[in-house]
């Protein structure tokens, strides 16, 4: 089974390029499958439009991050829509679910979705003993086993790596909207990348008007930020999988202009 999994798809620019791009993707790759983190879909957060017009285009499912609540549309999602998760280790009675069994093509897809709480301004619970927690609610339901880590320290998500190595079938990162060059499969057959990247304007620094950012850092002077418009990339990577053994088996890094 080839998964695609799509990294932070970022303001309209990001949105309407993967409504524009996905399908072909799809066929190009021959996906069975695609994720893809949502939580900047419609700027800060994701709207119910978003969502439809995105799952229109071929994701079949979405995973959250620090803007989850972003948009009041999500708490009418996590109770009307089955395909959306938010990180697992938010506080108990937080609306939504941290993890999810999807059966797609009759393959019993696990997801998990966890935040990390290096330099996260966030009261979090550890992400290390909630992703425990969530593997052990859904692994006997099962075949297969994916964890978006929602993190920005790369130390942080390397070591979610070998925590989870041989736990889990992939362990993909999202958050710092720069996909990074260590694909791999560990030897005991997960699937990792530190981050997806980005889905939004590339002309941009991390999806925002590079003028912004740059006036930020020279002048100190606070702006508020405008999402870029201009040439969009599509960042993520493909993981193909063994869904009898739920091993990994290849990494591929994407990157569509």
């Amino acid at each position: 089974m080839n998964i695609l999994a799509i990294g932070d798809i970022f303001g309209s620019c990001g949105a309407e390029h993967t409504q524009m791009v996905l399908k072909e993707i799809i066929a190009d790759e021959n996906i069975d499958f695609c994720i893809a983190n949502g939580e900047n879909a419609s700027g800060v957060g994701i709207s119910r439009g978003n969502y439809d017009n995105l799952t229109d285009a071929g994701v079949d499912f979405f995973t959250l991050g620090n803007h989850t609540f972003g948009k009041q549309d999500v708490i009418k999602l996590f109770e009307n829509e089955s395909n959306i998760i938010r990180p697992a280790n938010y506080p108990d009675g937080t609306p939504g679910s941290g993890s999810a069994v999807i059966k797609h093509n009759g393959v019993r897809i696990g997801i998990i979705n966890i935040m990390g709480r290096v330099n996260i301004n966030l009261s979090l619970d550890c992400p290390f003993k909630a992703c425990d927690r969530e593997i052990e609610k859904i692994k006997d339901s099962s075949d297969i086993i994916i964890v978006d880590f929602h993190a920005e320290a790369t130390s942080e998500k390397k070591a979610m790596m070998f925590y989870l190595d041989g736990r889990v079938s992939a362990l993909f990162g999202t958050h710092t909207h720069v996909q990074t060059a260590d694909e791999l499969v560990t030897p005991r057959g997960t699937g990792y990348i530190t981050d997806l990247g980005m889905t939004g304007c590339e002309d941009s620094v991390l999806g925002v008007d590079k003028n912004i950012i740059i006036n930020r850092f020279t002048k100190a002077i606070p702006q508020r930020f405008e999402y870029a418009q201009g040439r969009a990339i599509l960042c993520g990577a493909v993981f193909s999988i063994d869904e009898k053994t739920g091993k990994c088996k290849s990494v591929k890094r994407i990157a569509v202009r």
